[in-house]
């Protein structure tokens, strides 16, 4: 039986799109016309490079090669994911991470995986595991936060999300980690989680957001305006037209 394995290497070896042969009356230069660089595969490139003696360059091109029947494993990872269909996704994430060890996408993936069974602890680990690869990477962290904020360690998961927005300052108005959470919680839950966005907002020094996400938790039941009043995060909205409308209003509860 095939392996998916040798499947995808045998996509690898065919990657070039294949033409009509040339008709007897094309010039013979036309013909003979080798395939421009951008329509070889890895694997053909590398054999090039290692006819030309340029083996650390073939190795690494080699290497790009790996990577791309990794990137299929996690895709279709990805695919059975959206069937929720987690055992499946986790293993193509596994194979993955075992053709390309250092494959952050992958390795947060998996975390992906664990927090939807609710083993959060298990998703943090393998969220920071993919920080420590790419330590940049606002989603992760944005992830991090989602998966701390379940276990109800606040400030674990305010401190993630500032990171994520100090990265991106959009990260939050992706549908991502957020679309699963507000799914899995209860109306108190996302009353607590929106405040919190409305603080990472706040000290970022986003005051129009802050606003909009403190806005969500009032209407969502956040009833510690006390609380609101009296953090720090929160202050650069004293004053605030809009934020004082806020404080004032008895918000209609969705």
């Amino acid at each position: 039986m095939v392996s998916l394995y040798s499947i995808a290497l045998l996509f690898l070896a065919a990657g070039r799109i294949q033409e009509a042969p040339a008709s007897p009356q094309q010039p013979a230069a036309e013909q003979a016309q080798p395939p421009r660089a951008a329509e070889l595969t890895p694997h053909r490139r590398g054999d090039i490079l290692m006819a030309r003696r340029m083996y650390r360059e073939a190795i690494e091109t080699y290497r790009e090669g790996i990577r791309d029947v990794a990137v299929m494993y996690n895709k279709i990872g990805i695919a059975y994911h959206h069937l929720n269909d987690l055992n499946a996704a986790l293993e193509n994430y596994q194979k993955a991470l075992s053709i390309s060890p250092d494959y952050a996408e992958a390795i947060n993936n998996i975390g992906t995986v664990y927090y939807a069974k609710k083993d959060y602890k298990r998703a943090i680990r393998e969220y920071e595991r993919a920080l420590r690869i790419t330590p940049n990477s606002a989603s992760i962290y944005s992830n991090l936060g989602t998966a701390h904020f379940a276990r109800r360690k606040y400030d674990a998961a305010f401190a993630a999300w500032q990171k994520a927005l100090e990265i991106d300052p959009e990260v939050f108005e992706h549908r991502s980690t957020q679309g699963t959470l507000l799914q899995e919680r209860s109306v108190e839950e996302r009353a607590k989680f929106h405040f919190f966005l409305a603080k990472t907002y706040a000290k970022a020094g986003q005051v129009d957001r802050a606003l909009q996400y403190l806005r969500r938790a009032l209407e969502e039941g956040f009833k510690e305006k006390d609380k609101i009043r009296s953090d720090p995060d929160l202050k650069i909205l004293a004053g605030n037209q809009e934020f004082e409308a806020l404080m004032a209003m008895e918000p209609r509860v969705l």
